[in-house]
């Protein structure tokens, strides 16, 4: 079988939540699903000091009874949850959490753990809030996030690949400034047009963009958009109807440099209203 998607569980209602996303998304994929908890220390030999938490125990029984045919592991490991979620979602190529955990405050919608994964892991990062409209593989569009100056191909990847698997429609969103004006011509002209058709110009340059993986991925129907709104005040709109919203993170260049989720996507995971997914990409 191919890679598992790995999914953080603690017993908190938003584990529970992200557990089941993961379960829906392993099934549809052919996919594992692996369940990680971390805590506890260790024994000499090596096994866990603490059982498994009884919740996560049940959670898993309950995955299994609803999705019969999904090969699920669970396991507990020592350590930093952080780090350790990081590490297992990067050797199986994702990871899926809960918004915030049961260390979490209550008044955080994203908590300590989450922030970090998105920010450092080197694979996609997908954080479920209980209650999100999207969980759990609800109908809706998938949403992302580009840069009209270029489209990177790591996010439309996944974003294509996810609208295929889900049998969503993909609504792809650039969100530009343009200019204002007023502006100097040598004959008078309609200052809305002119913003008009740099609108146009630059919902030309995504489609061209878009034209490869519309040839790749023939089964997803997709919409282009080139919004004046902040980006951010655009996605989040958007997610009020989709399954799923896709924002990127950029990789830093330096290897010393410290990994810097964004404002766009750290705005967009604190207020979604449906799962996000952060994509690493250079």
């Amino acid at each position: 079988m191919s890679h598992s998607v790995v999914v953080g569980v603690d017993g908190s209602a938003q584990s529970e939540a992200a557990a089941e996303w993961a379960a829906a998304q392993a099934h549809r994929g052919g996919r594992a699903l692996r369940m990680v908890h971390v805590g506890g220390g260790v024994e000499e030999s090596g096994s866990p000091v603490e059982p498994l938490p009884e919740a996560v125990r049940a959670l898993r029984d309950r995955l299994g009874a609803v999705l019969p045919g999904l090969e699920i592991s669970c396991e507990q490991v020592p350590g930093n949850p952080a780090h350790q979620l990081i590490a297992a979602g990067e050797r199986d190529g994702l990871l899926v959490l809960g918004s915030r955990g049961l260390g979490g405050f209550t008044g955080l919608l994203v908590g300590s753990v989450g922030l970090r994964a998105a920010a450092h892991a080197a694979c996609p990062v997908v954080l479920v809030r209980a209650g999100a409209d999207g969980e759990g593989g609800a109908p809706g569009d998938v949403v992302v996030g580009v840069d009209g100056d270029g489209p990177c191909d790591e996010m439309l990847a996944f974003a294509f690949e996810q609208a295929s698997g889900r049998g969503a429609a993909l609504r792809v969103m650039n969100s530009r400034t343009l200019p204002t004006g007023p502006y100097v011509t040598e004959a008078p002209v309609d200052q809305r047009e002119i913003r008009d058709s740099l609108t146009e110009a630059e919902l030309v340059r995504l489609q061209d963009a878009l034209r490869p993986w519309r040839e790749k991925f023939p089964d997803v129907r997709v919409s282009a958009e080139v919004t004046a709104w902040p980006a951010a005040r655009a996605l989040v709109e958007a997610s009020r109807t989709a399954s799923l919203v896709v924002v990127g993170r950029r990789r830093p260049h330096n290897r010393a440099a410290a990994p810097w989720l964004g404002t766009v996507a750290h705005a967009v995971l604190h207020h979604a209203h449906s799962p996000v997914a952060v994509v690493p990409h250079s």
